[in-house]
């Protein structure tokens, strides 16, 4: 049977993800009931949508010593709720900040409903977005560093704006990475990325832009 299944690419994970989302969007689920708990709900989602695919497509599902859930395609999925739409990743290195985590993302935003008559929950999906790798770095910073490469900004210029965003990196380290921001000037990214010992990933903006920029693909 496995034999007959495809390999899963990057335009059908975006299919599969919009159909789940419609499909989903309509369940109920009584073990989901009363629960606030935004980690065992994410878990819930992001297991029922491995499930959907796993007898559709052959694909290697990823280990949390890999990182991330699709390593061969580079995608993680994110699962969120809409009243805060965050979530966190790993911190690689504040590179990540300047241009992008290294792999894209895979966003379900719900907004979760009980019914006290079925006792059980309803998880409604109102954004399904994909953020390709190129737009996965900081808003703030990377518009930030357009704007100063604009100005002929010079390496010391840079070095202060790191300082002044506190992007955790050392000194010798941000020297190479302003002398590097100015030979490969960062496309613009759409996440906000707050600083913490795993990085703080905020979706509001990609959620809002999503069909509008290149890049940032709304499925549902």
């Amino acid at each position: 049977m496995t034999s007959m299944l495809s390999n899963l690419t990057i335009p059908q994970l975006q299919k599969e993800a919009a159909d789940f989302a419609r499909i989903e969007s309509k369940h109920s689920e009584p073990s989901l009931y009363g629960t606030d708990n935004g980690k065992k709900v994410g878990t819930y989602l992001e297991h029922k949508f491995q499930e959907h695919l796993k007898v559709r497509y052959k694909y290697v599902r990823g280990s949390s010593a890999e990182g991330i859930d699709f390593p061969q395609l580079e995608v993680d999925i994110k699962v969120t709720s809409s009243k805060q739409p965050q979530s966190s990743c790993p911190f690689d290195s504040a590179r990540q900040k300047i241009y992008g985590l290294g792999y894209s993302l895979l966003v379900f935003v719900y907004d979760k409903h009980d019914d006290p008559k079925t006792r059980s929950a309803n998880l409604e999906i109102l954004h399904t977005v994909f953020v390709e790798r190129e737009r996965t770095a900081d808003y703030q910073t990377t518009s930030g560093l357009r704007r100063l490469l604009d100005n002929n900004a010079n390496e010391d210029d840079i070095v202060a704006f790191f300082e002044e965003r506190m992007l955790p990196v050392e000194d010798i380290a941000a020297r190479k990475l302003a002398e590097e921001v100015l030979k490969t000037p960062p496309g613009i990214g759409y996440l906000t990325i707050s600083n913490a010992l795993q990085w703080r990933l905020q979706y509001k903006r990609v959620i809002d832009e999503a069909g509008k920029v290149g890049g940032i693909l709304r499925l549902v």
